[in-house]
């Protein structure tokens, strides 16, 4: 009998964390193109909760220093839009490539969002 009730809850576990939603983003990848070196970029990826329950942005963290991701810290309600702003500190001359990854409560993978373009070298 433990043993049942021990399959059943972990199979009710399995259920419940594969229901777990997150946004919906239309856009998950955005080129600057050419940008002038020492002058910060940034671009907004808008996303829907498509779900029926609220969801909560736990983290959005960037894989450096040099992108700043801003994000909304209260639920997201259901059929709500809502926005993260992600800021490249464009210092040094040449292309990039940067992930902010975005971690949505009740989900174990992350959301990668992508931005990528060139800085061009401040005129001296």
């Amino acid at each position: 009998m433990k043993k049942v009730i021990g399959i059943v809850g972990f199979l009710m576990a399995v259920s419940f964390a594969s229901t777990a939603q997150t946004g919906t983003f239309p856009v998950s990848k955005f080129s600057f193109g050419k940008i002038k070196q020492n002058v910060p970029a940034t671009h907004t990826f808008l996303f829907k909760n498509d779900t029926k329950k609220p969801i909560i942005i736990e983290t959005a963290t960037a894989e450096c220093g040099c992108t700043t991701p801003t994000y909304p810290k209260e639920p997201i309600m259901p059929g709500k839009e809502n926005k993260i702003i992600v800021t490249y500190n464009a210092a040094n001359a040449g292309s990039f490539t940067k992930k902010v990854h975005v971690k949505f409560a009740g989900v174990d993978t992350p959301v990668d969002l992508t931005i990528e373009g060139e800085v061009v070298a401040a005129k001296k």
